[in-house]
Parts: structure tokens; C-alpha cells; sequence
């Protein structure tokens, strides 16, 4: 991100703070929707996103870590969204299955793994995501889920065979 736009936000340039979401909402949509099935929550997340971002932004010190920084803030807000709608629940349960085959066979890897992610407890998701995509560790995944590093390991390791499985059901 541009070091001069970044900070002609930080003066709450509206001109500014509307390049800025126009490059990164894309990128923030397609964080929250990793974490996210409801496209209202998804709208909702991305929204406190921004306001946080906007709001904070003096915060952030060195703009070339700006997009990393935007992305962490998006992760939070979809956990603290999981969390306040109780949703965040570890869950072992076995009833999320595919019922159908994708429609298309040209959709990207991309949506075939997000398409695979919405049929995992959400507390698994969220942890897959934490881990396998955002690079957490499963330390700092315990503290920010309050739950144990155990905990955590173990609901990868589930998410793990059950994407597995549902790839082997779809035939991706």
C-alpha cells in the first residue's frame, strides 16, 4: 500500500480511505468469508473492518506491513463475530456432510477448499483457518480461542480428516 495514501487516511482523507477500500476489500471479503457462511455477516465483518482500520490507522506505524495489519484485524472481527453469536463452539459432531457435487466443474481450487471449509464446524474452520491458512500458531490460536493448545491441535487434525474425507466424496 502507497505510503502517502496511508497517510492522507490517517488525516481521514475520504478520497484516500475510499482507494483503500476499493484495493483491499476484495482481500478482506475473501479473509472473512474463510471464517463466515452468512453472506449478512460477512458484509457486517467486513463493514467493523474497515471502521476499525480507518479508526486505528494512526496506529500503525510501518505502512509497509499495512495489509497484513488490515487481514489480522479482519480474522479478529470474524472470532469476536463467531464468539458474540456463540458459534465458536468445539464440536466433534459427525453430521456435516456434502449432499451434492459442485455445479461447475471449472471453479477454482480456491472456491472448491472455501466450498469444503462450510461443511466443518465452525470452531474447526476457524481454527483450520488460523492455522493452515493465517500461520498461528496453535500456542497463540489457544489464547485467542481460549481453549487449549491440545484443543487445538486435535480439532486441526479433525478438520484435517474431514476435509479429507469430503474430497474424497466430491471427487475434487
Amino acid at each position: 500500500m502507497e505510503r502517502e495514501l496511508l497517510l492522507q487516511c490517517q488525516r481521514n482523507d475520504r478520497n484516500a480511505q475510499r482507494k483503500v477500500y476499493e484495493k483491499m476489500a476484495g482481500k478482506l471479503y475473501a479473509v472473512c468469508r474463510r471464517y463466515l457462511k452468512n453472506d449478512e455477516d460477512i458484509e457486517e465483518v467486513l463493514a467493523d473492518t474497515f471502521y476499525k482500520i480507518f479508526t486505528k490507522i494512526e496506529q500503525l506505524h510501518n505502512p509497509d506491513i499495512f495489509e497484513a495489519w488490515a487481514k489480522k484485524i479482519a480474522v479478529n472481527e470474524c472470532l469476536q463475530k463467531l464468539r458474540a453469536a456463540k458459534r465458536l463452539h468445539i464440536s466433534l459432531e459427525e453430521n456435516h456432510f456434502i449432499s451434492s457435487n459442485t455445479d461447475s466443474e471449472n471453479v477454482s481450487f480456491e472456491k472448491d477448499i472455501l466450498h469444503l471449509l462450510n461443511f466443518l464446524p465452525e470452531g474447526c474452520r476457524a481454527i483450520f483457518n488460523l492455522f493452515a491458512i493465517e500461520g498461528y500458531p496453535h500456542k497463540e490460536i489457544a489464547v485467542m480461542l481460549s481453549i487449549s493448545e491440545g484443543t487445538s491441535k486435535s480439532q486441526l487434525n479433525f478438520a484435517r480428516k474431514k476435509l479429507q474425507e469430503l474430497l474424497v466424496n466430491q471427487n475434487v
